[in-house]
């Protein structure tokens, strides 16, 4: 079976599943120049390795479930298309993020078309708790995280939740890793000045 049907079939079950296929202990470029090769249980090792990680991702900006799951599974249909012949120059999540972020965009432009109620916002990834339930200092920290500028936040949450590096960071947004460093500073700052949030980075 090619890459390509393989792909499909993976993609076609629903992400809301909980098996998984053991772990393949190959290396991401190891799993893509197989995958290249016609090697179809790459791509699903490829897609089991990140596919949470991009449900995550997306809901930061949807901040709706379902549209978490379909914003992931379409970014990962985008991955199946660039094989045979895919390329990988740096790491999986820095290749991936801005393909999540714009078509998490997208969903939201097209979510707010269709919302009936024209005083309702569309989604905004500033209120996004990933459980609704979590302690009182999660809650704090969610509270302040929303008052910094959206690239603030935004560049806090792929260096200490996507644990991405400066020039990653840099490459996904495509912007200079000066950039990066003013827009971390500033908000460090910021979270720094904030008794509810000090203590989380004090040691940053």
């Amino acid at each position: 079976m090619s890459v390509r049907l393989a792909g499909d079939a993976i993609l076609g079950r629903t992400l809301r599943g909980t098996d998984l296929p053991p772990t393949d202990p190959r290396s991401d470029d190891e799993l893509v120049a197989a995958a290249n090769a016609g090697d179809s249980a790459a791509f699903e090792a490829l897609y089991y390795r990140y596919r949470d990680w991009a449900v995550v991702l997306a809901w930061r900006f949807v901040g709706d479930r379902d549209e978490a799951l379909d914003v992931a599974q379409d970014a990962f249909l985008y991955l199946l298309r660039k094989f045979p012949g895919f390329r990988l120059t740096a790491r999986m999540t820095t290749f991936l993020y801005p393909v999540v972020k714009n078509l998490a965009l997208q969903q939201r432009r097209k979510a707010a078309r269709y919302r009936l109620d024209p005083d309702v916002d569309e989604a905004d990834p500033r209120t996004f708790v990933p459980h609704a339930d979590e302690s009182q200092q999660r809650s704090e920290l969610a509270a302040v995280m929303a008052t910094l500028p959206e690239p603030q936040r935004e560049a806090v949450l792929m260096r200490f939740v996507d644990d991405m590096s400066l020039a990653e960071i840099a490459a996904a947004l495509s912007i200079p890793v000066g950039t990066v460093k003013s827009r971390l500073h500033n908000a460090l700052a910021a979270l720094r000045r904030d008794p509810r949030t000090r203590a989380f980075f004090d040691f940053v």
